[in-house]
């Protein structure tokens, strides 16, 4: 890891001037990189989506290798309902005639694959610094592929949370590489759009899971399992073959000193012969932008995530993927297993988890219409405080016990689902790709989302006992407990979390530098390529503080 910083640092030394001219003090790089930032400022959607064609359907594809993420979570939560795999991989409760997977079980294999997730985002973030977001993605794809088979013929449950765990290596390359390629790819306007795709693939994964899982409990055999295990061979095949012909993202060329190669990718990445569009302004911005951010602080390790002003920018990125995980969404995946800890009968929870991520998808694609309007910070908050809501009423109704207040429950949990899915769910990503800086970017994401999987198994753990029937056994009064951490995680959003809608990177950059407060983003006026920036981020670097206010 110490040769790849070097190359790195390297590289970005050997590059650092154009022309043997400072990119931070070249008049005309500025003036290129002012013209292309003004251009995208004032791109419009319908523009975007003419220039940058090939750019959206690059960072879709790299974007679906997360169908099968949401689609193995949910197949799991689902499974749990089944009775052929409770029979195959369960203990036979006599207090009530069931098979069943012990809760403990139940934690290993949900934990496993977290587990692995975590060292797979890790080993991805050195990985795409290194070798790119294509080879990196190409790679763990492969490993995907042989993985698969260890869940497929897995004969006994421990072997089942091995496979869980070496599924997750490459689950946790894929939750890193996505958000930071689909951020760099398109410009201002296309990234909560781009961003924000990769919940509806979650969502699609998530659909496939229960509707396979509709189709095949009835099942007395075992491919009452197997058939949902080996769907996951559809996936990764296809998207390998089409990424074999993807560009690599100009930005990361450009963090290797490579302007060429940039150029090159982002002429790739858009239409050809669009009079509105310079390249090399494009190119320009990123050079002044990735030198900005240089000028700020000259590492690239997981250190400088905790380091002056990427300290505060590692913590809101880290904390929005927390929020993910402690505001109830949890409740979400065990849908199906539980409505039926509830009462209701397996085929139709199936029934009702598919509606469930059918309406998320339509929520996902709701949230496009509504982040072209309200800001990130308004709707994540906004979205929190209705979860909130929702799960307070989900936990009351659990006094009932009645056959109705089950479908209450069940219908309470899908419109949880549609709020998750309109809101917090698809605006994360947007929050996460934008509100860390381009240099540090998918370290800061590795580590956001490796809290985020280290949080998940506390959750998975709690969630398990508070809903199997050999252990707490609390029903949906369960949705009370995680009432109480969202109401925590929407504290910490309004007073943590900024606004970054319509802002470039360099502005974000400037924004963070200055320390402006979260609240005041939205409101606060700034300009990266005004004169006299260069010496207030050296005097901020310095001092850890500006010492004139701003204008």
């Amino acid at each position: 890891m110490a040769a790849e910083k070097r190359d790195i640092n390297e590289a970005e030394k050997s590059h650092g001037h154009v022309d043997g001219t400072d990119v931070i003090h070249d008049e005309a790089l500025i003036s290129e990189a002012k013209a292309a930032t003004d251009a995208e400022q004032k791109l419009t959607l319908l523009q975007a989506l003419k220039l940058y064609p090939k750019a959206i359907f690059w960072s879709m594809l790299l974007s679906s290798t997360l169908i099968m993420e949401g689609y193995d979570l949910a197949l799991l939560g689902s499974l749990y309902a089944s009775t052929e795999f409770n029979k195959k991989y369960g203990t036979f409760n006599p207090a009530n005639g069931k098979w069943a997977v012990s809760a403990a079980w139940q934690s290993g294999l949900s934990n496993g694959a977290r587990a692995g997730e975590i060292f797979g985002l890790i080993l991805a973030g050195w990985v795409s610094d290194r070798y790119g977001y294509k080879m990196t993605t190409i790679g763990f794809l492969i490993m995907m592929i042989l993985f698969v088979f260890v869940l497929f013929f897995a004969p006994n449950v421990q072997v089942l949370v091995v496979g869980e765990i070496l599924c997750g290596i490459p689950w946790g390359a894929f939750q890193s590489v996505t958000p930071a390629y689909a951020s760099e790819v398109a410009p201002t306007v296309l990234r909560p759009y781009l961003t924000t795709f990769i919940n509806m693939c979650w969502v699609i994964g998530q659909f496939f899971a229960a509707a396979v899982n509709k189709g095949s409990v009835g099942r007395t055999d075992e491919w009452a399992y197997k058939i949902p295990f080996g769907i996951q061979w559809v996936w990764p095949v296809p998207i390998l073959i089409g990424l074999i012909f993807a560009p690599e993202s100009p930005w990361w060329h450009v963090r290797h000193g490579n302007r060429e190669a940039a150029k090159a990718s982002l002429l790739r990445l858009t239409s050809r012969n669009d009079p509105n569009f310079n390249a090399d302004e494009t190119i320009a911005m990123i050079e002044h932008t990735n030198e900005l951010e240089k000028s700020m602080k000259e590492g690239l390790t997981y250190r400088d995530c905790f380091k002056g002003i990427d300290l505060r920018r590692t913590e809101i990125v880290v904390g929005i993927w927390l929020v993910q995980t402690l505001g109830g969404q949890n409740l979400m995946g065990y849908f199906a297993y539980f409505l039926t800890q509830a009462g209701m009968d397996a085929s139709n929870s199936f029934s009702l988890s598919m509606g469930q991520y059918a309406l998320g998808m339509v929520g996902t694609a709701g949230s496009w219409f509504l982040m072209s309007r309200v800001g990130r910070r308004t709707i994540h908050f906004s979205g929190l405080c209705c979860q909130l809501l929702i799960l307070l009423i989900v936990g009351s109704l659990a006094f009932s016990g009645n056959n109705a207040s089950i479908w209450a429950i069940g219908a309470m949990l899908i419109v949880f689902t549609f709020v998750y899915d309109f809101t917090v769910g698809p605006v994360t990503y947007s929050l996460i790709s934008e509100l860390s800086s381009t240099r540090l970017k998918a370290k800061t994401i590795v580590l956001a989302r490796a809290a985020y999987n280290a949080s998940n198994i506390f959750v998975n753990v709690m969630t398990n006992y508070q809903l199997s029937s050999t252990a707490w056994n609390w029903g949906a009064k369960t949705a009370y407990f995680w009432a109480g951490t969202c109401l925590l995680s929407a504290v910490w959003v309004f007073f943590r979390l900024p606004e970054p809608k319509g802002r470039t990177y360099a502005q974000l950059d400037m924004l963070f530098e200055r320390r402006v407060p979260a609240r005041d983003f939205a409101k606060t006026e700034i300009d990266p390529f005004s004169h006299g920036v260069g010496v207030d981020i050296k005097r901020a670097s310095a001092e850890g503080k500006l010492d004139k206010e701003l204008e």
